[in-house]
């Protein structure tokens, strides 16, 4: 039996994709890149904005055509679509053999088991499975590995790393209580639950022991960890405690949020060796107005303040943002104020999104929805921007040496190896290529002399 894994979306939902993968990993089941090959095919999707739909929906079609140009007899759908949009998929899908819901997906042995058995499975919430009976299975029933791994003492999730060996996401929460106006995540992931700090300390444990050299810290809201289980934040003690691992040698974390970056976590920040240098901060805009309508807790005052702060205590700090444009009723004035602000600010990494009325949150019923095609002109405006700010700060690099990891080497073609530095994240930001740099192996850590800058790549030479 050989069994695909599609995952879409953000590094969260790829955590997902993992254990679930872990899961699979006891039985007798080959885990295949070939979809055409695959007998079983699960696309773990995303549902956050209508991009992120429409893309699901497509490797979603594509992959029922296996069913008929290749060897696939079960699709199962998984993850934020499949739970924003269960019954419409279900209904609408014939060809989709299961829905799981992000609450439920560590029961993805027992929903292959019924789809094994012919059954159509609607699986969203713990203990909606039917029981099976005695003699109820065939014998093409998931059947265990002999060799079973041994279990850990603690409850870390079985997981089976996708990313490179080097490193790995360490998820600490699921959900948000954010409630942004624009944002369907606690429509679809639910309220913000951290993940007991035992079961966190033991899984980053589990990924060291098994020689992950880069942990990056994700949650919807990194920031908020601990709140809601110990009654206070202790993000700054979990990377203390992180930054204990024998073996381990950068510490990234993403997706932190202004009004809970407390002093505390900046101390942290500063003092901590393994800690990268690096804030990921999505601000969303800079305008009191829109941050009002939007349902952010931050203001541009306070905001300006927490960066001098960053900036002051931790001199070599990276800073990378997002925001939106053509958010409703956002002005010319609006876009203005946004404008001055990343020019002030020079942040090294920003994204900039389109507004994307999302059905059933606050801000998809608001009046003055702004027209798709000013959306488009301020991202093309706000990026040109930033790319022009990325250039002049990594041109101003030049000449200073970064320690960096290398992700890829390919003598044969160029004799350039493509490798990150604290400054820039996995799959986010760019990357600095290393030149004549043989007997290079992915996952090596390396000093290097940045050579000439770019506006989203530096050129590099090894020391």
């Amino acid at each position: 039996m050989k069994l695909g894994l599609i995952s879409l979306g953000c590094p969260k939902n790829l955590v997902d994709s993992e254990v679930m993968l872990g899961i699979i990993e006891k039985y007798n089941i080959e885990i295949t890149n070939d979809p055409e090959a695959a007998e079983i095919i699960i696309v773990n999707t995303c549902g956050f904005i209508e991009s992120a739909k429409q893309e699901s929906i497509d490797t979603i079609l594509s992959m029922a055509a296996y069913k008929t140009e290749g060897c696939c007899r079960h699709l199962i759908v998984t993850g934020c679509l499949a739970q924003r949009y269960a019954q419409e998929l279900f209904q609408d899908m014939p060809e989709v053999d299961a829905i799981v819901g992000t609450d439920v997906y560590k029961d993805i042995d027992q929903v292959i088991e019924r789809v094994m058995q012919g059954q159509r499975v609607l699986h969203l919430k713990e203990k909606d499975l039917l029981p099976l009976e005695k003699g109820e299975l065939d014998h093409e029933t998931l059947e265990f590995k002999e060799d079973l791994p041994k279990e850990t003492a603690v409850s870390a999730d079985p997981r089976k790393l996708t990313t490179p060996p080097y490193m790995a996401y360490l998820k600490i929460a699921e959900g948000c209580d954010n409630f942004c106006s624009f944002c369907a995540i606690p429509l679809i992931r639910g309220r913000y639950t951290s993940k007991p700090y035992e079961q966190v300390m033991a899984e980053a444990k589990d990924l060291v022991d098994r020689g992950v050299k880069e942990l990056v810290v994700i949650a919807q809201d990194t920031t908020r960890y601990g709140q809601d289980l110990y009654g206070k934040l202790r993000l700054a003690e979990l990377l203390r405690d992180l930054n204990d691992l024998p073996g381990l040698q950068w510490i990234r974390v993403l997706y932190s949020y202004p009004n809970t970056f407390t002093n505390e976590l900046i101390e942290a920040y500063a003092t901590l060796p393994k800690v990268c240098h690096y804030v990921d901060l999505p601000l969303q805009h800079a305008s009191d107005r829109l941050l009002h309508a939007m349902r952010r807790r931050d203001r541009l005052s306070e905001t300006k303040l927490l960066l001098k702060t960053l900036r002051e205590r931790i001199p070599d700090i990276v800073i990378r943002t997002t925001f939106i444009v053509g958010f409703p009723g956002e002005t010319d004035e609006d876009f203005a104020i946004l404008k001055d602000f990343v020019t002030e600010q020079r942040f090294e990494n920003a994204g900039v999104f389109q507004y994307s009325q999302e059905e059933n949150t606050a801000a998809a019923s608001m009046p003055d929805q702004v027209p798709e095609e000013i959306k488009q002109d301020r991202y093309d405006e706000l990026m040109a921007i930033q790319a022009g700010i990325s250039e002049e700060i990594h041109r101003e690099m030049e000449n200073r040496e970064l320690e960096v990891v290398v992700e890829m080497y390919e003598e044969e073609k160029s004799n350039l190896a493509a490798a990150r530095s604290y400054r820039e994240a996995p799959e986010i930001d760019g990357c600095i290529f290393v030149e004549n740099a043989p007997g290079l192996e992915p996952g090596d850590f390396i000093r290097v002399r940045i050579e000439q800058g770019f506006a989203y790549e530096a050129v590099a030479t090894r020391i």
